[in-house]
């Protein structure tokens, strides 16, 4: 993959005053990490955008400040839920040279048999690891091909993953990653739940009042 730069500058506008430069089409952010002094940061809105949409919580992005450049890893983005745009960027800097432990998402690829067959339904469990490596042994994701479930009640664990031996994970490794239920065990299941759930008083979750993102 092409290597992920961010042009950054480095912020002196904090707080609320942070509008300001919003307006004026501009990304705030953060850098901060081990052995390393917290740096806030202004990157152009459209070209950071443009960046981050296209990488994953654990891919390594270069953040280039005045010319120096920092790895790091997308560590929070804060957005407008109105809008869309982003608000805000915190970014972890990492040492290339240090093991770092961080979640790495799963995609699930392929078609099973046994949904084509005999009508099973694919259940995921995780839909992330826990992980620990040099950066250079990052995925940015790790996918997992369900073709070869060929059965109603195949899965695959996390012992059944292949990942670079310089790897270390932190799941379980019987946690089940996904599997292919029978469609009608759980249309079962999903019954029962709701007649349980209907006797239950109804809880109306409210949501926090909207406030303006400051560093």
């Amino acid at each position: 993959m092409e290597k992920a730069v961010i042009i950054a500058s480095p912020r002196s506008i904090t707080g609320k005053k942070v509008s300001v430069l919003r307006r004026e089409g501009k990304l705030p952010g953060v850098l901060y990490g081990h052995n390393f002094t917290t740096t806030p940061i202004v990157m152009d809105l459209k070209s950071a955008a443009r960046v981050l949409a296209s990488i994953t919580e654990s891919s390594i992005v270069t953040v280039s400040v005045d010319g120096k450049e920092n790895a790091a890893l997308v560590r929070e983005k804060q957005r407008d839920y109105i809008r869309g745009t982003l608000l805000h960027v915190d970014f972890q800097v990492i040492s290339l040279t240090e093991k770092l432990r961080t979640h790495v998402s799963i995609e699930i690829i392929g078609l099973s048999p046994a949904v084509k067959n005999f009508n099973g339904m694919v259940i995921t469990g995780l839909d992330e690891l826990d992980v620990e490596c040099l950066p250079q042994y990052l995925p940015e994701k790790i996918v997992v091909d369900i073709s070869e479930l060929e059965k109603i009640g195949d899965g695959i664990r996390v012992s059944d993953l292949k990942l670079d031996d310089h790897i270390t994970v932190y799941n379980h490794i019987e946690d089940q990653i996904v599997h292919i239920s029978n469609q009608k065990v759980e249309e079962e299941v999903t019954a029962v739940e709701g007649e349980v759930s209907s006797t239950e008083p109804e809880v109306i979750e409210k949501g926090k009042k909207e406030e303006e993102v400051a560093d």
